[in-house]
């Protein structure tokens, strides 16, 4: 199992990979496009050259509340996938692991995600907060989705690097 950049030859698998959950409702769908002007921000886990599971991350910059004035450098784990039938092989704490990695080489100080797998990312050392307490802007990609915002049922979490 290896974990790398992603490169433009994954983009389609990244999209299928992503694609199946989104049927199911776990997370939104990415338009090929998208992954293609994204594909810097992706991390994919490659097994016997096929790719198996996906992450990304999306740096937002200093985050302005009055309880930190600028201290937080604030990031996303997004569009974490990967294959059903590779799911409990640690692909996906694999993947986090290396976007939190790079994450704090750049200088992020805080990462969160929106999740229903919270009890995974409890593991990995995030904790539960109210949605309320992420800046507004973090939502552009939420507006896209049916649930958004009144009926959104996912769980915001945060770490500290």
């Amino acid at each position: 199992m290896a974990i790398r950049k992603a490169v433009i030859r994954d983009a389609e698998d990244i999209r299928a990979i992503i694609a199946i959950h989104a049927k199911k409702g776990r997370m939104l769908p990415r338009a090929l496009y998208e992954i293609y002007e994204d594909i810097r921000a992706f991390h994919v886990a490659e097994e016997n050259g096929v790719v198996v599971g996906c992450s990304a991350a999306h740096i937002y910059g200093r985050e302005y509340t009055p309880e930190n004035a600028g201290k937080n450098v604030l990031a996303e784990i997004k569009s974490l996938a990967v294959l059903p039938k590779k799911h409990h092989h640690g692909i996906g704490t694999l993947l986090v692991k290396q976007v939190l990695d790079e994450a704090k080489s750049l200088g992020v100080t805080k990462v969160f995600t929106l999740t229903y797998a919270s009890e995974f990312f409890k593991k990995m050392g995030f904790k539960e907060i109210h949605k309320s307490e992420l800046p507004q802007k973090i939502w552009s990609d939420c507006r896209s989705c049916m649930k958004f915002p009144d009926e959104c049922d996912e769980i915001a979490m945060v770490v500290e690097l």
